[in-house]
């Protein structure tokens, strides 16, 4: 269901913002070790792996020169240690993100970012029914660098800690 969602909302989007405008981006990243696994966001399992690291997509539109604001989708999955006890834990994260340049030249722009919304912990017990924990996502980025690849797409990286990842790799495309 996020991922009609979310892209319902790109679709709008690209719709409504004309392309010269370039006042909307979409955002495709990766980022590793996130939120979920270096807080307790598993009901308290225990032996559960680091999970792969987290997919990320999201919206930002420009509200001023320097500010980006826009939702943003997260997903990440990890399993307990093996054996006939086995689980799987699927972490779906929906936050609200703002974005201020505070460095711009030619080749790069610096950033820093900021999130708040809610995660979402779906627990797969091997022998017992599924159920849904809810936990307090974040994202605080204080250091993020984007180099435009033309004027239309860019790639970017960000440090920082949260539900997306401590080290955060991916593309924009801007409208």
């Amino acid at each position: 269901m996020f991922k009609k969602l979310l892209a319902a909302v790109v679709v709008c989007v690209a719709a409504i913002v004309p392309a010269a405008a370039q006042k909307a981006e979409v955002t495709l990243s990766y980022g590793a070790y996130t939120q979920m696994d270096a807080m307790d966001m598993k009901d308290g399992w225990h032996h559960v792996n680091t999970a792969w690291g987290a997919l990320n997509a999201g919206v930002n539109f420009r509200v001023a020169p320097k500010v980006w604001i826009g939702p943003s989708y997260t997903f990440s999955s990890t399993t307990t240690k093996g054996g006939p006890e086995s689980s799987h834990i699927a972490y779906h994260a929906v936050m609200f993100n703002g974005r201020y340049h505070y460095y711009t030249n030619s080749i790069v722009s610096l950033y820093a970012k900021v999130g708040l919304g809610v995660e979402f912990s779906y627990m797969q017990p091997r022998h017992d029914d599924a159920y849904t924990k809810t936990y307090c996502a974040f994202q605080i980025v204080p250091v993020g660098a984007q180099v435009d690849l033309s004027r239309s797409w860019a790639m970017y990286a960000e440090a920082g800690f949260g539900a997306q990842g401590l080290f955060q790799f991916g593309f924009k495309y801007k409208f």
